[in-house]
């Protein structure tokens, strides 16, 4: 997967962007095109081609006219990536034809994820997003991985060059529309022709385990349910997880956490989360037993649930599973199917085994577990603008 790097960041005079005018996962879907610029595409018809669902996949607009505008648009898709509590671990450093994908530590989950393990898988779906997008363009990327040893907290540098042929134009559709569904699903099962084109997203040296019985998917909510109870009661951990729960307006003006509204919590525990789930609140047990009792329930309601796992413990393992997942989840939200990722029971010392055993996974490392099926669609979750994330250089 890693490719050579075409040379390191140029000496330049750093220019800040101009705040405002966020590219939002509406805007998103206009600078990537739609039915106008579809039927506008002359040449591009050939990308008319129906996907799994009977509708044509989006051609993107025209390429921006300048390299500045290019990587906000790459960026703006890439900051749409999934993330553990929405924290978006990342910055980016534009540098002519060049971004740096950069993880940022005061946006890391130490107590529940010490080794960084979700951050870097955040990461790299943020960096498949990038690329899908830039492929989507007609433009050519190439990706050098932890430049520099990972000086500076770079995990990745993407360059690229003009003149390609468009690709990824279904997955690039599906960058703005792809969401975190934790509803209840209504039980139906995954297709195997389904199945076959999720497994398809996930490279060589990375493993996908399946279970859709509904035996073994019981056992697996009931892991699912102890893992998150434990969880939430832990101090720590809880304190954690309690500073990106937003309330109110509060994910409006942050743009960033978990709205409640999101959690679809129910139930006095829901009512008042505030309480409920704050650590230092004598009611927290009522929101660890109903988030527990949630998570058994959405396992239940799943069609099927599948497990992303590689051969070793690493770092740069952890950032190409982040890749795998967010095209995986692509391509489920372009097949219509609703998606969540489980990240208690791999966070767990003593759940993760039980897990892999469940799976006939024993010897892996667990990236992502998920649970898939069909659900109305929620809202979107806020992002930061590229402005707040991003810095440019004048080269």
């Amino acid at each position: 997967m890693k490719r050579p790097e075409t040379g390191g960041p140029r000496a330049a005079r750093e220019v800040q962007e101009p705040v405002g005018d966020p590219i939002d996962r509406r805007r998103f879907l206009i600078l990537m095109g739609g039915a106008a610029a579809l039927a506008a595409a002359g040449p591009r018809a050939a990308f008319a081609k129906k996907d799994a669902n009977g509708k044509p996949p989006a051609a993107p607009a025209d390429l921006p006219s300048s390299q500045v505008e290019t990587a906000r648009a790459l960026i703006g898709a890439a900051i749409l990536a999934p993330s553990d509590w929405n924290t978006q671990p990342w910055s980016f450093e534009v540098d002519g034809a060049s971004i740096r994908l950069v993880a940022d530590p005061q946006r890391a989950l130490p107590v529940t994820d010490p080794e960084r393990r979700g951050m870097m898988i955040a990461l790299g779906a943020a960096l498949e997003n990038l690329l899908v997008a830039a492929r989507a363009y007609g433009l050519h990327p190439a990706v050098a991985y932890f430049p520099h040893g990972g000086a500076n907290g770079v995990v990745a540098e993407v360059t690229w060059s003009e003149g390609e042929t468009q690709r990824d134009l279904g997955m690039s559709a599906a960058i703005p529309e792809r969401r975190t569904n934790r509803r209840e699903y209504d039980g139906r099962a995954i297709l195997p022709q389904t199945r076959a084109q999720l497994s398809a997203q996930i490279p060589e040296g990375l493993f996908l385990h399946w279970i859709d019985d509904r035996d073994p998917m019981r056992e697996v909510a009931d892991l699912a349910h102890d893992a998150i109870r434990e969880q939430i009661l832990n101090p720590r951990a809880q304190t954690e997880q309690f500073a990106w729960m937003r309330f109110d307006d509060e994910a409006q003006k942050r743009r960033d956490g978990v709205p409640v509204d999101a959690l679809e919590l129910g139930g006095p525990s829901g009512w008042f989360a505030g309480r409920t789930y704050n650590p230092k609140s004598r009611f927290l047990h009522f929101g660890a037993d109903g988030a527990a009792k949630q998570a058994r329930s959405q396992v239940r309601s799943a069609g099927a649930l599948a497990l992303l796992c590689g051969p070793r413990r690493e770092e740069a393992q952890w950032l190409m599973g982040g890749q795998a997942f967010e095209r995986f989840a692509l391509k489920a939200t372009q097949l219509g199917l609703a998606h969540q990722a489980l990240s208690a029971p791999i966070e767990s010392d003593r759940h993760r085994g039980d897990l892999l055993r469940m799976f006939s996974a024993g010897g892996e490392d667990p990236l992502v577990l998920l649970r898939l099926g069909k659900a109305k669609p929620p809202k979107a979750t806020p992002r930061r603008t590229v402005a707040a994330v991003s810095s440019f250089r004048n080269t």
